[in-house]
């Protein structure tokens, strides 16, 4: 006897829903800020809401995303689809702070991310905190300077992140060993990508 296919997709389609949401499970999401916007149309204003949101695996995966509608709800939803649209990698070391120091911006907003010793802890504001929460980071120390807009924080921090490099990706392009460049850094001598990054 044929099955009905619309109860064939249907299964399908439940099962489908069941894989989405095991997934989106592994990912951490934060409200970094919500904004009320008003329009205005010829009866008055029609006000919206925008927000802001940072979503992160804490394993080294991490994006932002930002979304508008009328409801709050739905623009946290849709922030929440562009950021994990939008994720990138970032190499830890030992799993809980960076491999060295990094600099970046965005607009009038500027940040220093240090990597710290463990016991450190996340020493950062707000939206930087959020994102270091989701990262995955344990030990580090950020500074904010210049625009405390969080969208401009965020985004400078993400500036960061890309600029960020691991001892294997440095010894891939210098075309030597890791052993030699993380024994070097332990010598006390200056490690070649925070050298990069403090020259940027």
């Amino acid at each position: 006897m044929a099955r009905n296919p619309n109860e064939r997709e249907g299964g399908r389609g439940r099962g489908g829903d069941r894989n989405r949401e095991e997934r989106d499970s592994e990912f951490v999401d934060k409200l970094v800020a919500i904004n009320r916007v008003a329009k205005v149309v010829k009866g008055g204003k029609r006000f919206g809401f925008a927000a802001l949101v940072v979503v992160g695996d804490q394993k080294g995966r991490v994006g932002f995303g930002h979304g508008k509608a009328r409801e709050v709800p739905e623009a946290i939803r849709k922030a929440t689809e562009a950021a994990k649209r939008g994720m990138i990698r970032v190499a830890l070391r030992e799993g809980r702070t960076l491999h060295h120091d990094v600099r970046g911006h965005h607009g009038a907003g500027k940040v220093i991310l240090r990597a710290a010793p463990p016991g450190t802890g996340i020493i950062a504001g707000g939206p930087m905190r959020a994102v270091f929460e989701t990262l995955g980071v344990h030990d580090i120390v950020a500074k904010s300077m210049g625009s405390s807009n969080p969208y401009n924080m965020v985004r400078a921090t993400f500036d960061a992140l890309k600029n960020e490099d691991s001892p294997r990706g440095v010894a891939a392009r210098r075309g030597k060993k890791v052993s030699d460049i993380v024994s070097k850094r332990r010598d006390g001598a200056a490690d070649p990508a925070a050298a990069a990054a403090e020259a940027n």
